[in-house]
């Protein structure tokens, strides 16, 4: 398609210049009773024009019929083909880099949309946006936090923007209408963008935008981790294609995820043992050159630059770089293009030269070259030392089930015969990490991997030898910074120590239980993010079993921080992934089963042990380490493959069953018919043993079988397949735990508040966004820290004073009051009662709805509590720059809380006393005042309302004169005088200027004060005020305004 519409949209151009040649082949469309003709596309030959004509059929003919009329279709066509042009013209400015294109693309996104100048555009296409059955040709641009687009054609405009972190779908399609289209679902919302000229591209970095602002905002556990994505600003097109790149890179070699894929060289490699060169890409990075060949599973090889002795190149006619390594080692890449800078950029970074002697390119291996295992144990020699008095410097199952050469059985000759097939295997592709992987590798690990050797291959195939060697000595640190704390992560792991495996001699001993306890509790040190999560305890049993602790511990490191992403995290979001994952390939492979089962959910809440474990705790253990086997040398596929084959295997039984606990007992009655025949432990050790004695070899399932099958049947998995799945998957999944949290919060919520669940839902929706747009262009924003998914339901989303002020602008009925900032204020510190500075949903919710829904005496409580201790608090500011407050000076004034007598605490000080308690002194009942006028202002009575107003605050005022009179008798009659004077007027200057004589007359008296039931009281005898708070509000139109102005608030134009 790419090369074909290259030349398609090139025809445009060159008809309309009049001194372009006619080429002898066109294709051209005329609207019917109209004479001009429109050229669509030209070429050279018959054979490109019917290339031409075939990419029209498959992508603009199949769109034409939903057309009513031919103008529709000739501005879609003529739109359809410029946009191409336009596509074509920007692809080229990419190639090289032209800025000038790119800050046009610029200028129209941010004219289009208006977003705030940090917003960042990342890229945009030309694409087709479908409003129904129509397609409405226009631009879609992918930036930070959104995704837009923009139409206009035959004088209709379209704007869309979707914001990344409402996407809860996202994925390519295809039907009888739309060949291939990307699907967006938002809030319930579905949304369709078609012909992009580069349809992979598009979509691969949609789903890398929407993944980073899931993770920055919904999954900050995984976000802290990666300082890449901490600065939104700082995204770019490339800079997201080369993470991709590093990314699929590091997973495919079981790389650190520091490494950084640099080059990647296109070269054939000398494989000694089969005497052939195999095509494949020289991948580079940091620390590590690997191969792999166009066929993955055919040959790959990892070479860390710290095993490489010398880089060496040949004559111009192989073009081979040579690079030696220990153990008298070498590996030929040939037909390297640029070799020559190539070796002189490696051994740059090697800090090596050329060697003086020839290089033997076969692999030799001598008898004494060190073992992976060797170099480990040199490496880790001082550490071990240190702490050989705590550490364990062996396998536990070479200290509990040492083989005993005397006593050969059958599956004693078996496990020497597995081993000597490894070795033959070591002697043809070496041995240790840069070993030669072949399909002959994988066969031996799916027959299963020798006692022997199991930890030394765990080691190799995970990564995990990588990170100890660039650790030296950092397992005994730990355990000695970790030895004796005390949380809730070691006192979890205590409570579990002798859960993990009890039947097994080695965990029935303070060998293994303290060993556990080191590991555990070491790693929990090193990541208190996760800290400890259960499961984990299973797992480190077993990888102690066959790995020495240390091993064990950079193990351990491999599968929670890089092979089972966000497993063991206290929302085990990367497990819920995978399940997800997994429901989508039984859909795929097993449709019969889909369609029996009717709640997918059953095989989540099955399959949820399988993949935190690894069948460790459904299979039995001589069995479970054959999985283990698989999943350090194939990752999460070999588990996908295993359950799937599972699922295969009891398939007619679960067809059968009526309800999910038959469906249970299934497979429960197979997990225990699995048995490892060939399992050389002894059966007192053996789980199955003693459940299958007796039992004949129709009704048992050998494990290695299992394996066999579920490679053969579903090997055909792909790695880049499971990566897209879980990116789809991991949206919907931490949307639905967010779905969650809200219907939790506001089943609390809706106990207390008179709100509707539907108002609640919108309200809700609104108080999340606001915090999410203070996030979107504040780089290391700190309020982030607030979103802590280990919290409390109420307690995940808070906002600040700022973000309350925005919200009490959008919602409260009060926003129109000349100093609603000030009210806004001392709203949320009456609602921060624990003085932290955030308030949560609840509390945000409980104040509107007094607003809308309280009674007269609510109404007047609250505002009765906005103007006395502790939410009331003076406000100094410039008065020339009018009644709004800055945000600096509302965060200042939101943290300023009242002197705390000697005798109080904190937590004494900020509860809110009694409203009976509860006294307006001469400063707070003048502010009082003050904004009750403010809040009259524009009513349909106003006059009634200030005059009604007037009369109550002088009748205030007179009373509480007329009851100073006897303790102060002097000077009081012209003050009362003045009194009823202002209440007898009825204008509104005169009783405000009375009020501001009055508060300075006695700016000194603290004596002079009101209770809530005096105003009240006072408030009751005038109708009109009464019908003031009590006459009904529109919420509704209120929450509909809110969520269009919401974004609008912080742009330069208006977004329809």
């Amino acid at each position: 398609m790419e090369s074909n519409s290259g030349l398609l949209v090139g025809t445009l151009d060159s008809v309309l210049d009049s001194t372009a040649k006619v080429a002898p082949f066109r294709i051209l469309h005329q609207t019917p009773d109209s004479q001009l003709y429109w050229s669509i596309a030209c070429g050279a030959s018959k054979e490109e024009i019917t290339k031409h004509w075939e990419w029209l059929e498959q992508n603009i003919m199949t769109t034409l019929s939903v057309f009513d009329s031919n103008e529709d279709i000739t501005n879609f066509v003529q739109g359809k083909i410029r946009g191409l042009i336009a596509e074509e013209g920007k692809q080229s400015f990419a190639k090289e880099d032209d800025p000038e294109k790119f800050r046009e693309a610029l200028l129209k996104f941010e004219k289009s949309f208006g977003l705030p100048e940090q917003e960042k555009l990342v890229t945009y296409y030309s694409c087709s946006y479908w409003k129904g059955r129509v397609p409405c040709q226009g631009w879609i641009y992918l930036s930070t936090n959104f995704l837009s687009f923009y139409s206009f054609l035959l004088g209709s405009e379209i704007k869309l923007v979707i914001s990344w972190d409402a996407i809860s779908k996202l994925e390519k399609t295809s039907n009888v209408l739309l060949t291939e289209s990307i699907h967006v679902c938002s809030q319930g919302e579905s949304y369709y963008f078609s012909m992009f000229l580069h349809i992979n591209e598009t979509y691969l970095l949609m789903e890398q935008l929407a993944n980073y602002a899931i993770r920055r905002l919904f999954d900050k556990e995984t976000f802290e981790n990666d300082p890449v994505l901490d600065d939104p600003l700082q995204i770019t097109k490339r800079g997201l294609e080369n993470r991709a790149h590093s990314e699929q890179f590091n997973a495919l070699f079981r790389l650190p995820k520091e490494e950084t894929l640099k080059e990647i060289h296109e070269c054939f490699l000398w494989v000694p043992f089969t005497h052939l060169n195999t095509q494949g890409k020289m991948c580079i990075s940091q620390n590590y050159i690997c191969f792999t060949s166009q066929d993955g599973n055919l040959c790959s090889v990892i070479i860390p630059l710290r095993e490489v002795l010398a880089i060496d190149k040949t004559d111009e006619s192989t073009k081979s770089v040579i690079i030696s390594i220990k153990g008298k080692r070498a590996f030929r890449f040939n037909e390297v293009k640029e070799y020559e800078h190539l070796v002189t950029k490696l051994r740059l970074k090697c800090g090596t030269s050329s060697t003086r002697r020839n290089i033997n390119t076969e692999v030799a291996i001598s008898s004494d070259s060190a073992t992976p295992s060797d170099v480990s144990e040199t490496q880790s020699l001082t550490s071990q030392k240190e702490c050989s008095k705590t550490v364990n410097t062996e396998a536990l199952m070479t200290v509990f089930h040492p083989q005993n050469l005397e006593t050969l059985n059958s599956k004693v000759l078996k496990e020497k015969m597995k081993e000597q097939l490894w070795n033959i295997l070591f002697s043809e592709c070496g041995r240790g990490i840069s070993m030669f992987r072949t399909r002959k590798t994988r066969d031996l690990v799916v027959r299963g991997i020798p006692e022997t050797l199991r930890g030394e291959l765990w080691m190799l195939f995970s990564g995990a030898c990588n990170d100890m060697a660039a650790n030296p000595g950092y397992y005994s640190e730990v355990v000695e910074q970790s030895l004796g704390t005390s949380n809730l992560a070691t006192e979890e792991i205590e409570r579990d120590l002798r859960r993990s495996l009890p039947e097994h001699p080695a965990f029935q001993s303070d060998t293994g239980i303290s060993a556990l306890r080191r590991v555990l509790t070491a790693y929990a040190y090193r990541n208190p993010q996760i800290g400890y999560c259960q499961a984990m305890n299973i797992l480190t049993s077993v990888l102690l079993l066959y790995a020495k602790e240390e091993e064990a511990f950079w193990l351990l490191v491999a599968v929670c921080e890089r092979m089972l992403p966000d497993y063991f995290n206290r929302r085990i979001i990367g497990a819920l992934v995978d399940q997800a994952v997994f429901e989508e390939l039984i859909r795929d492979h097993l449709p019969q089963l889909t369609e029996h089962m009717t709640d997918m959910t059953f095989f989540s809440s099955v399959s949820l042990s399988w993949f935190l474990t690894l069948f460790i705790s459904v299979l039995p253990i001589e069995s479970a380490v054959n999985v283990v086997d698989c999943f350090f040398y194939d990752g999460i596929k070999a588990i996908l493959q295993l359950g799937l084959a599972i699922l295969d295997y009891n398939l007619d039984k679960l067809l059968t069953c009526k309800d999910d606990a038959e469906a249970v007992t299934v497979l429960n009655r197979f997990f225990d018919s699995v048995i490892n025949k060939d399992s050389p432990l002894p059966s007192s050790v053996q789980q199955g043993s003693n459940v299958n004695e007796g039992k004949n070899s129709d009704t048992t399932v050998d494990i290695t079988d299992l394996i066999k099958e579920s490679n053969e049947k579903y090997g055909n998995l792909r790695y880049e397949d499971i990566h897209s799945m879980r990116c789809r998957n991991r949206l919907y999944v931490i949307q639905t735990l967010e779905e969650t949290t809200k219907q939790n919060v506001m089943r609390v919520v809706s106990q207390d508040v008179k709100l509707s669940l539907q108002e609640l839902d919108e309200l809700y929706a609104i108080f999340k966004k606001e915090l999410f747009l203070s996030y979107y262009w504040c780089v290391g924003y700190s309020e982030l820290k607030h979103h802590d998914p280990s919290l409390p339901y109420l307690e995940q989303y808070q906002i600040d004073c700022q973000q309350f002020r925005v919200l009490y602008h959008l919602l409260s009925p009060w926003a129109c009051s000349a100093n609603r900032d000030s009210l806004a204020l001392w709203t949320f510190r009456l609602l921060d009662e624990n003085s932290d500075c955030l308030i949560n949903f609840k509390e945000f919710a409980s104040a509107i709805d007094i607003m809308y829904n309280g009674s007269f005496t609510e109404k007047l409580k609250l505002l009765f509590k906005l103007h006395v201790p502790p939410a009331y608090t003076e406000i100094t500011k410039d008065s020339s720059k009018g009644d709004d407050l800055t945000t600096e000076e509302m965060l200042y004034f939101s943290k300023l809380h009242v002197s705390r007598p000697a005798n109080k605490k904190k937590s004494e000080l900020r509860k809110p006393s009694s409203i009976k308690e509860s006294r307006s002194y001469y400063s707070q009942f003048i502010q009082f005042s003050k904004t009750l006028y403010n809040l009259f202002h524009e009513d349909t009575e106003e006059e009634s309302l200030y005059q009604a107003i007037a009369v109550v605050t002088s009748l205030l005022l007179r009373m509480e004169e007329l009851g100073r009179k006897l303790n102060s008798p002097s000077s009081s009659a012209q003050e009362i005088s003045a009194a009823i004077s202002a209440a007898e007027g009825t204008s509104v200057e005169n009783t405000e200027s009375f009020l501001e004589r009055k508060a300075a007359s006695r700016k000194e008296d603290h004596q002079w004060s009101f209770s809530f039931e005096q105003i009240l009281a006072s408030l009751l005898n005038e109708p009109v005020l009464v019908r003031f708070f009590e006459k009904h509000i529109d919420l509704k139109a209120k929450l509909e305004n809110a969520k269009i102005s919401q974004l609008k608030s912080r742009t330069k134009v208006h977004i329809s």
